[in-house]
């Protein structure tokens, strides 16, 4: 099929987005225009919108079951307590470098980066209020440490990436350490000091303290994450794989017994089945169009745009990353739409599954927080922005986003 009904999906999916409309409904509804557009008959694509689907489905299986340690570490608390264990050590002169580093340890351990955010703002807008620092560089700090948390992390977009490379997700996580910590520099001591600090005081529903919560110990929190590492470790560390399947339930499970909150399991899961089934959801919705996208010339298009612009073939997977995420607002998206349309490709041009998956994951960060997807929304909300002081923080967040991408890229080209 022509890549103009692949444009033409992508584009109708965008604008039923915009227009509030279900992402999965939109992105089916896209999927349908642009292979009957494209040239397809109409059976042809069905099969190709269903066979899009199939190709995700192990990662969908692998996320569903990530609900178990992502329910746990929220419900019971220790997402927070690890948060605020962070911004206390480090104190009111690092405030920038606690919010940035607690977002990160959520992320990377495997919390979802909107619900990473909102649970450090609390403490972040009490900080605020007492060094006079505006909503709009706190939620640049948290959000610059989100996303680097994001790359390295057993999160959907890291595994849906990783299961269309055909990689281990512990390598892919490893892979995007370096490239998390100085995108982590770069968040604190470069991009929240451009950003206008105009102090606003935050409302005053939002709680100071926490200390009416009967939160878990910073010991017993870190038994999840810990686990979980530990079982995805060892495959690159002693040949033994622990498939994700098994390891992120295993050490979600493992936590929630050492904070002895057995009563708080059923409800746990309840959260994270809640969580990850929307995600699953979307991610139906992304595979369709990833299946008409897979069988158009849209690929071969930016493929000659690229080498006529004498772009590397290396570079593939980031811009092409980049650009799913622009058109999704979505990091997950954009990181299945991404693999799942150029995988392929990408390693046919040399480049390792890890190195692939990795750069796709990192470059789903560039552009994944634009207007029509829900994470500017939400993260706007929970710090008291109006649509137009969060829409001025888009800059900011895609320098953030490209620093990611660059240092990913640029570690696939020396050790690849």
């Amino acid at each position: 099929m022509t890549a103009i009904g692949a444009i033409i999906g992508l584009l109708l999916a965008v604008l039923l987005i915009i227009k509030k409309i279900s992402p999965a409904l939109s992105l089916i509804a896209g999927a349908l225009v642009g292979g009957i557009v494209g040239g397809l008959p109409l059976d042809e694509v069905v099969v190709a919108m269903t066979s899009g689907v199939k190709d995700i489905t192990p990662a969908i299986i692998r996320i569903l079951t990530a609900g178990v340690l992502t329910g746990i570490l929220i419900k019971t608390g220790a997402a927070e307590t690890l948060s605020n264990a962070i911004i206390k050590s480090l104190g009111e002169k690092q405030v920038y470098l606690a919010l940035a580093l607690s977002t990160m340890i959520l992320c990377a351990v495997g919390v979802f980066i909107d619900v990473a955010v909102i649970t450090v703002a609390p403490v972040a807008i009490s900080l605020g209020r007492k060094i006079g620092a505006s909503p709009s560089v706190l939620l640049v700090a948290m959000i610059g440490g989100g996303k680097a948390g994001n790359i390295m992390s057993p999160n959907p977009n890291t595994i849906v990436a990783a299961e269309n490379f055909h990689a281990e997700l512990s390598s892919v996580m490893f892979s995007n350490i370096i490239p998390a910590i100085i995108g982590l520099i770069v968040t604190v001591y470069i991009v929240v000091k451009l950003v206008p600090n105009k102090t606003v005081i935050a409302p005053s529903t939002i709680n100071d303290t926490e200390e009416d919560k009967q939160l878990p110990s910073l010991w017993s929190s870190l038994v999840a994450p810990i686990v979980t590492v530990i079982l995805l470790a060892m495959r690159p560390l002693f040949g033994f794989n622990v498939d994700p399947l098994i390891a992120l339930p295993v050490g979600g499970l493992a936590g929630i017994i050492c904070m002895r909150r057995w009563t708080m399991i059923l409800p746990s899961l309840e959260l994270g089945i809640q969580k990850m089934s929307s995600v699953a959801i979307l991610l139906i919705g992304t595979g369709t169009i990833a299946g008409i996208i897979k069988n158009s010339t849209l690929k071969d298009w930016i493929l000659n745009l690229l080498s006529q612009a004498n772009v590397s073939d290396t570079f593939i997977a980031p811009i092409s990353s980049a650009l799913m995420s622009a058109a999704t607002a979505s990091t997950t998206a954009g990181a299945t739409l991404a693999s799942a349309s150029f995988a392929d490709v990408i390693l046919a041009a040399g480049i390792s599954a890890t190195w692939g998956a990795a750069m796709v994951n990192s470059g789903a960060t560039v552009l994944d927080h634009l207007p029509h997807g829900s994470f500017f929304h939400a993260t706007g909300g929970v710090c008291e922005l109006n649509f137009k002081e969060r829409l001025k923080l888009i800059p900011y967040e895609t320098l953030i986003g490209f620093v990611l991408a660059a240092c990913s890229t640029l570690m696939c080209i020396i050790f690849n």
